[in-house]
């Protein structure tokens, strides 16, 4: 029976996703090029004998557009010959990648595939693809007539559903900046960061090597000095006692990158030389209340466990994505989970969250995770704009 395994995984930097941000002159397509390159590089896979490039975006609109993994896959200089196909589940799209791929593995239907993601936020801001047009139509608006919401107004409800205070928000932010600037500081990432080389205005050339908006100077002092990040005014007749508490600096950033994973059968790796660094175990996709929509990673995340045979207390590592710090703080407290096993090396409101370039990064730190703790198993969880959620379990193969 065939099985799905990742071979190597990398990511660029995280950049900060606006003017002045390290990568924000750098193409989308060239940005997902790079990781491609590299991961090519690292393994020495033959690019002519990759069946596909599925990646993830969620701008799919002008330098995002036009199926942008075919223009990365022939940015990177690989064979005309190699398809590449792109896909939204909106936050979830190249965690989603992962799926469809190692799907396509175990299938026969690929023996070699990149999973990837990328998004250029700074190029095409979020939302740029509705145009300021209605993505939901009359029909959807009949069956919720009370209105859906914006996903920061949604992280405002979980809040107030699991009556969480203004000061654990900000605590749980402080201590992404504090988790990802140390585990810069001691060299965790080096292994799965491929530096990024820019041209300067002089001609020059400079590198992003780092995560633009880690803040190690951060306060809880800074934190609580932020003002609430979300119009209240079109809420407050539907909501009059909501107490808005989600900042800036308990949401995640604007942010450009990219991440890419080679993935193959156990029996391939083997044969070509290669050592497979995890297998992917479980991977599923779930979908809960789209009012609630950053709640779908609890039933997507039950799914994964149900379907995988394990229990929470066999896996060893957990990358829950931190669009909002309400939506990880509800996770933890609907499982129970230590959140010393959670995000160890600091999550989106520290790293960034690049939107269709997120699930791959969070596999990539996962893996990263999982060696450096000797842990064997792990679930990587993500909220989506509509309810969906994918959840996604690993295993270490030399645990």
């Amino acid at each position: 029976m065939r099985d799905a395994v990742i071979v190597d995984a990398v990511r660029t930097p995280v950049g900060r996703g606006k003017l002045g941000g390290g990568l924000a002159g750098v193409h989308p397509v060239d940005l997902h090029a790079h990781v491609l390159r590299t991961l090519v590089e690292r393994t020495g896979v033959d690019p002519a004998g990759i069946d596909d490039v599925i990646s993830g975006a969620v701008g799919q609109v002008g330098e995002q557009s036009g199926n942008t993994a075919r223009w990365a896959a022939l940015a990177a200089g690989f064979p005309e010959s190699v398809p590449g196909v792109t896909i939204d589940r909106q936050c979830g799209s190249s965690q989603q990648a992962i799926s469809f791929a190692a799907q396509g593995v175990v299938a026969g239907a690929y023996d070699v595939v990149i999973a990837s993601g990328v998004e250029s936020m700074s190029a095409i801001p979020i939302g740029s693809q509705a145009l300021g047009r209605d993505p939901h139509g009359p029909e959807v608006a009949a069956r919720y007539p009370g209105g859906l919401v914006p996903q920061g107004i949604s992280a405002e409800l979980i809040a107030a559903r699991y009556g969480l205070s203004r000061r654990q928000l900000d605590e749980f932010a402080l201590t992404s900046h504090v988790r990802a600037a140390t585990a810069w500081r001691e060299g965790r990432f080096e292994g799965e960061v491929a530096p990024v080389k820019l041209a300067t205005v002089d001609g020059a050339t400079a590198e992003l090597a780092a995560d633009e908006s880690v803040r190690p100077g951060t306060t809880l002092d800074t934190l609580a000095g932020l003002r609430t990040a979300f119009d209240r005014e079109p809420y407050l007749e539907r909501y009059p006692d909501l107490d808005w508490k989600v900042t800036a600096g308990s949401s995640s950033p604007i942010n450009d990158g990219s991440a890419a994973l080679l993935i193959t059968t156990g029996d391939i790796a083997k044969a070509r030389g290669w050592r497979p660094r995890a297998r992917i175990h479980t991977a599923v996709v779930a979908a809960d209340d789209p009012l609630y929509m950053l709640l779908g990673i609890l039933p997507a995340t039950e799914k994964a466990l149900a379907k995988s045979g394990l229990s929470i207390g066999d896996i060893d590592a957990f990358e829950v994505n931190e669009a909002f710090a309400p939506v990880v703080l509800a996770w933890q407290a609907h499982f129970g989970v230590d959140g010393a096993k959670v995000n160890q090396h600091g999550g989106a409101i520290a790293i960034g969250h690049p939107l269709g370039a997120s699930g791959a990064r969070l596999a990539t730190t996962l893996l990263s995770v999982l060696e450096q703790t000797g842990g064997r198993y792990g679930l990587q969880t993500m909220c989506e704009a509509g309810g969906t959620a994918n959840a996604t379990i690993i295993e270490r193969l030399d645990a």
